[in-house]
């Protein structure tokens, strides 16, 4: 492949926040009486890679859109508190083998999430220097499939690929245009890709020749 930029997804391909996620919205849930049960990290997995309206609909799917709408300021409030003060689970290698790949390509982070959830990632985990932009439909309103394209139209990218852990990823690049990199360790289940990491660090021995 002729490379000049990486844009990654977050969730399943950068790191695992499932279980602070978890213990920051069963915060607010104790709190609500018309919510019926507290969250598992087993029930946020089933919602990886979906924007923030569709998992509230798969999460409660008994509470009317209004009270949805509500309950999601609050839960992502108290979110962003616990991701910029715990952090989440890196997957191994992760700094490591961005700072190798910062030294020769440009990168860049797109993700189906609500607008501060990047920035906590890297107040958290200290990563932000290693990326060049970053997008989200919390920010702009607009698919993954689109914002990668905002993206590589922004920074004049030539010859991206987008690497991401779900079926939603795979068809965001493909949407986008761009080649597809299945992280196999992720959340989901990828069968049509374009190629297949098993681990994060294996981004180091394709080849990604500088486009």
């Amino acid at each position: 492949m002729m490379v000049d930029s990486l844009i990654f997804d977050l969730d399943g391909t950068l790191w695992d926040s499932r279980k602070t996620v978890a213990d920051s919205w069963n915060i607010v849930i104790r709190k609500d009486a018309e919510v019926k049960k507290e969250l598992t990290v087993a029930d946020l997995k089933a919602t990886m890679g979906l924007r923030m309206h569709e998992i509230m609909e798969r999460l409660f799917p008994y509470l009317s859109r209004e009270k949805r709408e509500s309950l999601l300021e609050e839960l992502s409030k108290e979110e962003l508190g616990h991701i910029r003060n715990y952090g989440g689970t890196l997957y191994p290698k992760v700094e490591e083998t961005l700072s190798e790949l910062a030294k020769t390509y440009q990168l860049f982070i797109v993700s189906n999430c609500q607008e501060g959830y990047i920035e906590a990632f890297y107040e958290a985990h200290g990563l932000e220097k290693y990326f060049q932009d970053f997008e989200n439909p919390g920010r702009t309103g607009l698919s993954k499939g689109e914002n990668i394209q905002l993206i590589i139209k922004r920074n004049n990218l030539q010859s991206p690929i987008y690497i991401g852990d779900t079926d939603g990823d795979r068809e965001a690049a493909k949407y986008a245009g761009i080649p597809f990199v299945y992280a196999s360790y992720g959340f989901g289940e990828v069968i049509d890709k374009d190629h297949i990491i098993e681990q994060f660090q294996d981004l180091l021995h394709m080849r990604l020749e500088r486009g």
